[in-house]
């Protein structure tokens, strides 16, 4: 069987972030969706992210969930088809409300950039020219 991969994020207001990620051009799966959560799609049949009101997060852990203004929890890396597809998405998700708190790098072989969401949790998206890593 393969391994899937389930990020848990809590989101202060469930309804915004879906609005927020909609724009982006993720989709969500109706079957985990509720008043307290959404099964966001990055990439079936093995990738996503769940999105949970604070409140019921808190339920699957004793720790306080991470003040994002004062610390980073993790940054949620996903690759692009290209340096245009990494500056699109970074684009769309500004116009959106997100904020960029690090300029684009190019390290050559690899080119990143990305977002903080609405509620602070970082997205890094980049594209990755195979050919072009140092050996």
């Amino acid at each position: 069987m393969p391994t899937s991969i389930f990020v848990n994020l809590p989101v202060k207001d469930l309804n915004r972030s879906v609005e927020f990620f909609t724009k982006l051009g993720y989709t969500f799966n109706p079957d985990f969706t509720d008043d307290n959560a959404t099964c966001m799609i990055i990439e079936e049949p093995s990738i996503f992210v769940m999105l949970l009101v604070e409140p019921f997060f808190t339920g699957f852990t004793s720790k306080a969930i991470c003040d994002t203004s004062k610390c980073n929890e993790s940054i949620i890396a996903l690759n692009c088809e290209s340096r245009e597809a990494v500056d699109q998405i970074v684009k769309v998700a500004v116009a959106a409300g997100a904020t960029t708190p690090i300029p684009a790098k190019d390290h050559g072989f690899m080119y990143e950039y990305g977002f903080t969401d609405l509620d602070g949790h970082i997205w890094s998206y980049f594209y990755m020219d195979m050919n072009q890593v140092p050996k």
